[in-house]
């Protein structure tokens, strides 16, 4: 394979704006919900999109896009099929990383965390404010096993519409939500020359949280 000479010269100037301590909120969570509310606010594409990044218990990294659903005092909820891939390795490793990037606002967000089930009330009642078309796919897709071709997936739905015409669709056993609990929140904020701000927040054994500023 050739090297292709114009990804180098691929490059954009940070310049919106920066980052000051004295603009932090002492709570990460209410930081985060702020940068949340104006990238909504902006009209952003999928502001709740994270990227989610697990291992397996050797180690194995995989990353994918996950949306956010409730954020709390307790953390970070999403919602997924248990047994696809990456909730097999949450049940190995609970160990997760998490990652919002806004690009039209030069903003990133960066946690670390473990990633514990939710209750079974949630999840249901997350579930049934779905639409009925995500919620029957969800008993359709065994998520991340191979399938013969997309024929056999449009069987499998048509089975769970006959199978649940109306509106009262149960929520599988297999599916539902995860909590992240950060312990660790990195606020990221691009400036020019590449000298961008970065603050990162670590929770004390008291629940407290330390905020400190790292070099870009």
């Amino acid at each position: 394979m050739t090297e292709n000479p114009a990804l180098a010269d691929l490059r954009r100037e940070y310049t919106l704006a920066g980052l000051r301590r004295a603009e932090l909120d002492a709570d990460p969570i209410a930081q985060f919900s702020k940068w949340l509310e104006q990238a909504i606010a902006a009209g952003l594409p999928e502001p709740t999109a994270l990227t989610l990044a697990t291992a397996s218990q050797q180690g194995q990294p995989s990353t994918r896009i996950v949306l956010l659903k409730k954020l709390d005092e307790q953390g970070f909820t999403f919602f997924t099929n248990y047994e696809s891939r990456k909730g097999r390795e949450l049940a190995e490793n609970p160990r997760v990383s998490l990652l919002a990037y806004w690009p039209q606002l030069e903003r990133q967000v960066c946690l670390i965390g473990t990633a514990g089930k939710v209750d079974r009330e949630q999840s249901a009642k997350y579930f049934k404010s779905r639409p009925s078309g995500s919620r029957l796919a969800a008993w359709a897709s065994k998520q991340s096993e191979v399938i013969s071709d997309r024929a056999a997936l449009e069987k499998k739905l048509a089975a769970a519409t006959a199978k649940y015409p109306g509106e009262e669709i149960p929520l599988p056993d297999y599916w539902g939500g995860y909590c992240v609990a950060p312990t660790e929140i990195e606020f990221w904020q691009g400036r020019p020359n590449r000298l961008h701000d970065r603050f990162m927040y670590r929770r004390h054994a008291d629940a407290s949280w330390l905020i400190e500023r790292l070099s870009p």
